[in-house]
């Protein structure tokens, strides 16, 4: 099997015909797993594979010794243009019996005591493609560690869950308790970094035995022993005996309340709320804005649907998502919100088919924030910038940034507000930029990455710095904040342009908290920052502020949301807004 797999991503005797023996490891649906119990002493090398055929896998049990004559192939998910990496292959297969109950060829250890992953680079030295380039190096890129492990039986000690358990039955788990991994979080997951997206994490999946509902920072009774296989752009542990999860305590984090002077600025991505979604999830928003955020005074929201939401019906009004969302919040003993918005062109913005999800704000009056309603503002106009002798004022409140600029096709368009706050104007962009979907992904064939999404979110990026920049230009010391659901990292290039540099810089606040705090999501058991609050560099840096990310929904099973809410508290005591 050795030979056949070879120190590659892709086999040196594919399209070949084969012989090989080995003992049965892993039963599916669709085919069985074998693995060589005697092999070579190249770590490079797999001794395990995939032998395809439904009709095959009923001939077969596990433990049993097999001689399998077929082709060699290279199978990739999704088709021969996805930027998949391929699994080697038995197909066409015809298979001898030898004997049965044999034992299982010891599995590999991932970790101490067995191999250690890279815990930083996923492959540095491809070129383009890993299939056709670079140096296989399974010692130092993550992504040739795994594939020498191709179709193995592998084992992990102590796994601790880093992700919490998703609708596909997947777990993100660290070896060794997390023992020699990179920044992991105060709560227990792992932080992605510029440099770093953590190849030593290693992800659980249910295919062949059921994955017990975890958090992040639960742990099992057990080691975990399965097949390593690959699918949707990862490898995955096939686990093959059950497991018990262990409690790792974690709870849902509450933010302190704020204090009389402060001016507390929050954004929240919903996901899709409608009110065919029922009650019961109205309430559980509720119950985290009134006693996890504490209630902010002016809340941004990302992904509030039209009334009927998916329905494709004509109108895109969210009068009634809106309504429900506040009556919640007040029965949950919170204040009662008003809420500005802009109704999209009916199926213009992306996002669910029907749904016309868009941002918009909530905030409360009962704290002396005032809302500054200038007419004029639709889903197709422009806002402008107007210069006063008091300083700037919005042609439209609430009004739309550039919607007609093509960085927002097919996306949603950011909305302005102008606010009035303990005695200081605020500017407040609610932002949802487009998703990352279409990237390829990170143990994909092609290295580095192409990230095809990010080319959009550049454009967005650029369209909100220069109306930002319009602001700065008719004050420099304008009081504006740039929040929602950027679907980017801090150090990622859209924030770059956004941010800018110099005296006009802006500040994202993400970046004011310890590298281990950076977070509000978690995929594949990546934590990492896609929504954010950056301000100008007069709220900065003449105010105080403190950043808050309440951890709430991204760690856990059962989630009001994919996406954690974060809040930066302002104080804006005794600073008058100079003049421009």
């Amino acid at each position: 099997i050795h030979d056949v797999q070879g120190a590659a991503h892709i086999s040196p005797l594919v399209g070949r015909q084969v012989l090989v023996e080995g003992i049965v490891t892993a039963k599916a649906s669709n085919g069985f797993w074998f693995q060589d119990p005697t092999p070579d002493s190249n770590d490079a090398t797999s001794e395990g594979i995939f032998v395809f055929g439904s009709s095959a896998a009923g001939l077969v049990a596990v433990g049993n010794a097999v001689r399998v004559r077929g082709t060699v192939t290279e199978f990739r998910p999704g088709g021969s243009t996805q930027p998949n990496l391929t699994t080697t292959e038995l197909t066409s297969p015809f298979v001898t019996n030898l004997s049965t109950g044999n034992a299982m060829p010891g599995p590999t250890v991932i970790g101490s005591g067995g191999r250690i992953p890279p815990t930083m680079v996923i492959e540095d030295d491809a070129g383009g493609n890993v299939e056709t380039g670079g140096v296989f190096d399974p010692a130092n890129d993550g992504i040739d560690f795994y594939e020498s492990l191709e179709g193995m039986r592998v084992q992990v000690n102590s796994p601790v869950a880093v992700s919490p358990r998703n609708a596909f039955g997947e777990i993100a788990v660290l070896a060794d308790n997390g023992a020699g991994a990179s920044v992991r979080t105060a709560r227990g997951g792992i932080v992605i970094r510029a440099n770093d997206f953590n190849p030593e994490r290693v992800i659980l999946d249910d295919v062949l035995t059921a994955t017990p509902v975890v958090k992040v920072g639960d742990s099992f009774t057990t080691a975990v022993v399965g097949v390593l296989d690959y699918s949707f752009g990862n490898f995955k542990l096939l686990i093959t005996a059950s497991l018990t999860a262990v409690d790792g305590g974690l709870a849902r984090e509450v933010g302190r309340l704020p204090t009389d002077h402060e001016v507390v600025v929050g954004t929240y991505n919903v996901e899709n709320l409608d009110p065919s979604d029922g009650p019961a999830a109205f309430e559980r928003h509720a119950n985290l804005i009134v006693n996890n955020l504490r209630s902010p005074d002016i809340l941004a929201i990302e992904e509030i649907q039209d009334n009927d939401g998916a329905t494709n019906s004509p109108s895109p009004d969210a009068s009634v998502t809106w309504n429900t969302l506040i009556a919640a919040i007040k029965a949950a003993g919170g204040p009662d919100y008003q809420y500005r918005q802009i109704d999209p062109v009916d199926d213009q913005d992306g996002g669910e088919p029907g749904g016309n999800i868009r941002v918009g704000f909530l905030f409360r009056t009962d704290r002396g924030v005032e809302f500054i309603d200038r007419p004029g503002g639709t889903s197709t106009s422009p806002t402008q910038v107007v210069s006063t002798p008091s300083g700037p004022q919005l042609s439209a409140s609430p009004g739309r940034i550039d919607p007609d600029n093509a960085a927002w096709a097919a996306s949603r368009k950011p909305i302005v507000g102008e606010f009035r706050a303990r005695g200081k104007k605020l500017f407040v962009i609610a932002n949802h930029w487009n998703s990352k979907g279409g990237d390829h992904p990170l143990f994909g064939r092609f290295q580095p990455p192409v990230l095809s999404s990010e080319v959009q979110r550049k454009a967005q990026a650029t369209v909100v710095r220069n109306f930002v920049d319009e602001l700065l230009d008719a004050d420099r010391n304008a009081n504006v904040v740039v929040l929602g659901d950027l679907n980017d990292f801090e150090f990622s290039a859209p924030l770059g342009i956004l941010k800018g540099s110099g005296a006009d810089a802006l500040h994202a606040l993400i970046e004011s908290l310890a590298a281990n705090e950076r977070y509000s999501y978690v995929f594949d058991g990546n934590s990492q920052t896609l929504d954010q609050i950056v301000v100008s560099g007069n709220l900065f840096s003449n105010f105080g502020f403190q950043y808050d990310v309440i951890h709430v929904n991204a760690e856990f099973p059962d989630q009001a949301s994919d996406h954690d809410p974060s809040v930066a508290r302002l104080d804006l005591r005794g600073r008058p807004s100079p003049k421009p």
